[in-house]
């Protein structure tokens, strides 16, 4: 049985039930001891009234039926008084067996009792045979005396079972009185054996060696029962004895000792009757005052012993329940100290340490001695535990407070570091905007391009740090942005943009001061879509309006994630947990969670059903708006030239119109293309033209904003159109020339619209773009959002395809924003 891992309560349970249980057994063994000889002594009465007087009836009677029927043996008439006799002994015999039968007679005797009994009726059983044998002298005088002689020794043995009392002094009298009455018993043997002789006239042979021997039984028991009868029956029988009586019966007793062994004995029949009959009587007499006596003593006795036993039992039973009372009050006591200090350890645990811990993360102050006050236990062991764990709550939650002081040192080094390096980002992409109006060589303005694209890479980055640190990053607008543009600029901060398919997008708006979160957020998973599929899939992104706000679904064609590990993202995107610097590989799930619990923003990846993993984002109905105007607000604009996302396309229309891409089959010559900037204009249309026409392009409306077509350098110098061998390019050179050829494609279709009017002096000027479906999509464009060089209208490399045939070609994403509307 293992003991140790049993509760506290159980254990003191079992060390209290146990010796409690022992006392309670010694208890009731000490009881029933006690109580069984306090029963007997109370049964004496019933013993002496139900078997000792009935069985000393039928012994007297059997005596004198025993003398009667020895003197009819030694004569030759028949006694009428024999008839007589045994009338009276069947009577005695029937008032026995009918006390014997009852319930009460046999519920007070023992065991031993309870046999001797039964061979005494058995004995009786046998009287009517002897008394057939007697009649038809078929025994003798000594076969006779054998028969009735058995009897009563039987009702002596009984006698002798009853003489069981608790007390020693009743146990020794009553064993004296059963002695007394065998004496009697042995002289009615003598006058019986010496009837028989006197009506024959002589002794049989042996007889008078009986009568010798029974004579000195007699005398031998009269002396050691006299000796333990108490004082006062002591005195009462040697008066008796100094009787004239039992002084004539002993000198015939004498005589018959000193008599002739095989002659008449020499005592006179009469003198010898009287006698014996008067000290027989009188025996009798002080036998059963003896017993009466005797039972009047019992009663008594036992009333003291019950007495005593009561009073024994009510103060054990007292010692019993106080023991109990005892153990369970000190053990009910020791299992709620330590209960208590359990609860303790517990509360610390579970509630007090994570709630300080919170506390001291909100920027509270904690006081460690209020947090951890002193347990009072005593002063015992227990008490000791308690004051130790004392020391061990202040510890815990003074390390608790230096954790949490640690962390936020160590997220406001973050948040500093972070500021700095965006800082630095937002300079950079300052300086790289400055550089790239200036930049008049396609492919020195590529480059630019790539590294603002990385530049707001970077400033992603360095906006984790901030987030990771528990602050908010600085980008931020003051009017809503259409979510296709939020979702452009998502795509354009991502490395693998061009893998990237927005497709069907509802038209909506985000508010202004969730616009640079979502975006963070879009980037991140559409990142993470990029980075855990193969190079050669698409990203799909769709949105729609949905009862309960904006559902934006971001699916990859990757490996996919099993279902422990989505239900493990999907527990971290719900709850946005703490920053754990062990979790360093899951950054962007963590950024993912803090940013969408910051707007009520919901995150749930789920098996798409080409294998990868499809993120839907759903944007609460609070920050969504209704799509904004296309174009940009000069309201809102103002003197602000630097304002990026506010450049970005507008279009009336719900469904944003996006320019197909077509692949041809052939790719360009650089000779024979002219670079075409697709950068997005500052402010109102007019200033856009007028800064195209200065930079010495010509200038276009295409998506309801004006774009600048740009001229070669003056030192560039021609290319052959026809090259004997092919010219090695770089991928980036390739895809430029490809998305070149595709715009000039879409240029060219735009020529088939007839211009517009020239605009009036003091209005801007109006949108020249040609109008396209709203289920075509925009090309991809490089890092940063600008547009790649273009074919030439005319050249070896020229586009053959008609303006107004359809362009064939798989669909893709809309171009990203470009590095000046991506800024904050």
């Amino acid at each position: 049985m293992r003991t140790r891992d049993w509760p506290i309560r159980s254990k003191l349970t079992a060390l209290v039930v146990a010796p409690v249980t022992a006392l309670l057994a010694l208890w009731i063994f000490a009881t029933t001891l006690t109580f069984g000889p306090a029963l007997d002594l109370l049964s004496a009465r019933t013993l002496l009234y139900d078997l000792g007087r009935p069985g000393e009836t039928v012994v007297t009677e059997l005596q004198r039926e025993r003398r009667l029927s020895v003197v009819q043996l030694a004569g030759t008439d028949e006694l009428p008084a024999l008839t007589e006799q045994r009338q009276r002994t069947d009577r005695a015999v029937a008032e026995l067996r009918r006390r014997v039968d009852g319930e009460a007679l046999r519920d007070a005797a023992d065991d031993l009792l309870d046999a001797r009994v039964d061979q005494l009726v058995t004995a009786l059983a046998a009287l009517p045979a002897g008394r057939g044998f007697i009649d038809d002298y078929k025994v003798d005088r000594a076969g006779a005396l054998g028969l009735y002689s058995g009897m009563i020794t039987a009702a002596f043995h009984a006698f002798d079972g009853m003489a069981n009392l608790a007390d020693p002094g009743l146990n020794r009298q009553a064993h004296a009185l059963t002695a007394l009455g065998r004496s009697r018993e042995l002289l009615g043997q003598t006058d019986a054996l010496l009837s028989g002789a006197l009506i024959a006239g002589r002794f049989d042979v042996g007889e008078h060696a009986q009568l010798v021997q029974i004579i000195g039984n007699e005398r031998w028991l009269i002396e050691s029962a006299v000796a333990d009868l108490p004082d006062a029956s002591r005195a009462a029988y040697q008066q008796l004895t100094e009787g004239a009586a039992f002084g004539r019966l002993r000198t015939l007793q004498d005589a018959v000792i000193s008599a002739n062994r095989s002659g008449r004995p020499p005592v006179n029949a009469a003198a010898w009757q009287a006698s014996h009959d008067a000290v027989q009587q009188q025996l009798r007499d002080f036998e059963l005052t003896e017993a009466d006596g005797l039972t009047d003593r019992s009663v008594p006795m036992a009333v003291r012993i019950l007495v005593r036993l009561a009073a024994t039992g009510v103060l054990g039973l007292g010692a019993v329940v106080l023991s109990v009372l005892v153990a369970l009050r000190v053990g009910r006591t020791l299992a709620g100290r330590l209960s208590g200090v359990r609860t303790a350890a517990l509360e610390l645990a579970d509630h007090r340490l994570p709630d300080v811990v919170t506390r001291l993360r909100r920027g509270e102050q904690v006081d460690v001695a209020r947090e951890a006050p002193p347990l009072e236990y005593g002063h015992d062991e227990i008490g000791e535990v308690g004051r130790a764990f004392t020391k061990v709550q202040r510890t815990a939650v003074q390390a608790a407070v230096d954790e949490v002081t640690l962390r936020r040192g160590l997220n406001e080094v973050f948040l500093n570091i972070a500021r700095r390096s965006q800082s630095l980002v937002h300079r950079q992409l300052a300086l790289l905007d400055k550089m790239e109006r200036r930049a008049e060589d396609p492919d020195e303005l590529a480059e630019l391009f790539q590294v603002d694209h990385l530049s707001t890479r970077l400033r992603r980055h360095a906006e984790d740090l901030v987030i990771l640190a528990g602050s908010a990053p600085g980008r931020g607008w003051r009017n809503p942005v259409a979510m296709v543009d939020v979702i452009r600029g998502a795509s354009s901060e991502v490395e693998a943009y061009d893998r990237v398919d927005i497709t069907a997008v509802h038209p909506a708006g985000v508010l202004g001061r969730a616009v640079g979160d979502v975006i963070h957020l879009l980037a991140e998973l559409i990142e993470n879509a990029t980075a855990f599929s193969p190079p050669d899939t698409r990203v799909t992104v769709t949105g729609e309006q949905v009862a309960n706000g904006y559902a934006l679904e971001i699916t990859d064609r990757g490996l996919g994630m099993s279902d422990a590990a989505l239900e493990s993202a999907n527990v971290r995107l719900a709850s946005s947990p703490e920053f754990d610097p062990t979790q360093s590989a899951r950054l962007g799930l963590f950024v993912v969670a803090r940013l969408a619990a910051r707007h009520g923003v919901k995150v749930r990846l789920r098996p798409s059903g080409d294998g990868g993993v499809t993120a839907v984002v759903l944007v609460p109905s609070d920050l969504v708006t209704a799509e904004p105007p296309a174009g940009p607000d000069p309201a809102t604009l103002g003197d602000a030239p630097d304002r990026r996302l506010s450049r970005a396309g507008r279009r009336g229309n719900a469904q944003r119109p996006r320019v197909a891409r077509t692949r041809p089959p052939t790719a360009p010559s650089a000779s024979a293309t002219t670079a075409v900037d697709t950068r997005f204009a500052n402010g109102s249309g007019g200033g856009a033209a007028d800064r195209a026409s200065t930079a010495g392009g010509t200038t276009d409306d295409l998506d309801g904003l004006p774009r600048r077509v740009r001229r070669r350098t003056p030192d560039a110098r021609p290319v052959s159109a026809v090259a004997d061998t092919p010219t090695p390019r770089s991928p980036e050179e390739v895809r430029r020339v490809m998305a070149a050829l595709q715009a000039g494609t879409a240029r060219g279709r735009a020529t088939v619209v007839p211009p517009p009017a020239p605009p009036a002096p003091a209005s801007p000027p109006a949108p020249a773009g040609p109008s396209v479906p709203a289920d075509s999509t925009a090309p991809v464009a490089p890092p940063g959002g600008a547009a790649l060089p273009a074919p030439a209208a005319s050249g070896p490399a020229a586009d053959p395809t008609p303006a107004t045939s359809a362009v064939p070609g798989p669909v893709t994403a809309p171009e990203p924003l470009t590095p000046t509307e991506r800024d904050a």
